[in-house]
């Protein structure tokens, strides 16, 4: 079976799965009318994930839209990138933030938008920052952008309509208006379906961004400096972690939005595979590696 094809089908699966869990709840709560209300719930976050996923994501992580004038080099090449890849020049947008990071964003290839942090621009030469931009690209022409908001927003839902469904359940059982059993199942349902809806997430994720890694590559014709990137952008992440715990402050964004980002600066080295929204970055440069071979291109360490 084709690549994209089983990619496609995978996360079409996955995303269903996020609505079952929705639906599922809605269910022991309230029979079919509520299952069919959380079916329609998760259609209505889905149609708002596509629709407004930029203009959310430019508000909520205070990004600057910014011209060809005001950022020549960073436009140079995105413009670049885009003719290679055959896609409409996407909007570009800098977040004033130490944190080096990218992502994409937009219902579609024309609606299209690539932020980078002030960090990622300070710390990457230009050859890097080709390669990071080219990952970014990739997953525009991929549909990326659409899917991995979507399943965000799915995800999100699970989890906030679990809280607040578990003290509904407790409210109705007290009432009598929920039968023991159904309570019990409830209950089961709004610890387990969170866990869930990120681990399905975070399987979505992962495997799509193998597949950006490999088109950022081929997009800038330098798999090494991608690799390079992901080194730098690895350890800076790493440093700024530790530094935010001792300040006990908050890193960049919000963790609901950082499966988007080219590397996720909200996991720690101790967390879960499982839970992991991106591959870890040694099997990331081994899989580059194997991309430089098939290119030709030499890789330098």
């Amino acid at each position: 079976m084709d690549v994209k094809l089983w990619l496609f089908l995978r996360t079409t699966f996955m995303i269903a799965l996020l609505t079952g869990l929705l639906m599922a709840m809605g269910y022991l709560l309230g029979g079919a009318r509520w299952m069919t209300y959380m079916f329609w719930f998760a259609v209505i976050m889905s149609f708002l994930a596509f629709w407004y996923s930029d203009k959310l994501v430019i508000k909520m992580m205070k990004a600057k839209l910014v011209s060809r004038e005001e950022a020549p080099e960073l436009y140079e090449i995105v413009e670049k990138l885009s003719k290679r890849a055959g896609l409409p020049m996407p909007r570009i947008a800098i977040i004033d933030d130490p944190t080096p990071n990218a992502f994409a964003t937009g219902r579609n290839a024309k609606h299209a938008l690539v932020t980078v942090t002030t960090g990622i621009l300070e710390l990457l030469d230009k050859d890097e920052l080709e390669g990071v931009l080219g990952h970014e690209l990739t997953h525009i022409k991929n549909h990326d952008i659409l899917v991995g908001t979507i399943a965000g927003a799915l995800a999100g839902a699970v989890v906030y309509i679990a809280y607040f469904t578990k003290y509904l359940a407790f409210f109705k059982a007290i009432f009598g208006d929920l039968s023991l059993d159904r309570f019990f199942y409830a209950l089961l349902i709004t610890i387990t379906a969170p866990i869930a809806a990120i681990i399905i997430r975070s399987a979505i994720s992962r495997r799509r961004e193998f597949a950006a890694d490999e088109g950022g590559a081929r997009l800038s014709g330098k798999p090494w400096a991608l690799a390079s990137a992901l080194l730098k952008l690895d350890e800076a992440v790493k440093k700024l972690q530790k530094e935010a715990e001792a300040k006990k402050k908050k890193p960049l964004g919000n963790p609901g939005l950082a499966h988007l980002f080219i590397v996720n600066h909200f996991e720690g080295d101790r967390v879960s595979r499982l839970f992991a929204t991106h591959p870890p970055t040694e099997e990331r440069i081994a899989h580059l590696r194997e991309i430089a071979k098939e290119m030709g291109v030499e890789f330098p360490y």
